[in-house]
């Protein structure tokens, strides 16, 4: 199936950029939030310059809210305004100005009940989890739907498929084994 019978069939589903960074990748094991049901998740860091994913994504959110109106609007008398409800793409530069990961950049958190795929850029399963990690750069196939529950209405982000294209300075601040240990110099701590 190509991109544009994809898109006629759910306008709501992106496949975004492969610019595009991963942070807090939950994406092997589900963890549940402030005793919430437990998930699979991943931030998306989308760089402000990949114009092309930001509108499809922004499309897709547009889709959702039209496509969910009788669930937004609930039993009130109406839907209530875009500008009104949460909506998932968030502003890096705004709501994470101490992050350099995030400056330059919108950022999406998305999240699913079940396991994500994961595939190289070959498109081969990826099985060795240290190879997923906060940090790497990929594409992402998400989708975006209303929800009502509790008072809170807006649209949300799940997560579909991950696709590693390359890999990047991890983020959280561990250095890695291999970096640790790059150099022959020996501290003889006994000396």
């Amino acid at each position: 199936m190509n991109n544009n019978t994809n898109k006629a069939n759910n306008p709501m589903k992106v496949i975004t950029g492969p610019d595009t960074r991963w942070s807090y990748a939950n994406v092997w094991e589900a963890k549940s939030i402030n005793g919430g049901t437990p998930k699979f998740s991943v931030s998306l860091i989308v760089p402000k310059s990949d114009t092309k994913t930001v509108a499809k994504i922004k499309a897709a959110i547009e889709a959702a809210y039209h496509e969910g109106e009788a669930k937004l609007k609930g039993s009130g008398k109406s839907v209530p305004p875009m500008a009104a409800i949460k909506t998932p793409l968030r502003d890096g530069d705004s709501e994470r100005p101490d992050d350099p990961a995030y400056a330059n950049a919108y950022f999406i958190n998305a999240n699913s009940a079940t396991a994500p795929g994961i595939v190289d850029a070959d498109r081969n399963p990826i099985l060795i989890r240290s190879e997923v990690y906060s940090g790497v750069y990929g594409r992402a196939s998400i989708s975006f739907y209303a929800f009502n529950s509790n008072g809170n209405k807006g649209i949300a982000c799940g997560l579909n498929n991950l696709q590693k294209m390359r890999d990047g300075e991890p983020l959280g601040g561990k250095v890695s084994a291999e970096s640790d240990f790059a150099t022959d110099d020996d501290d003889d701590f006994l000396s």
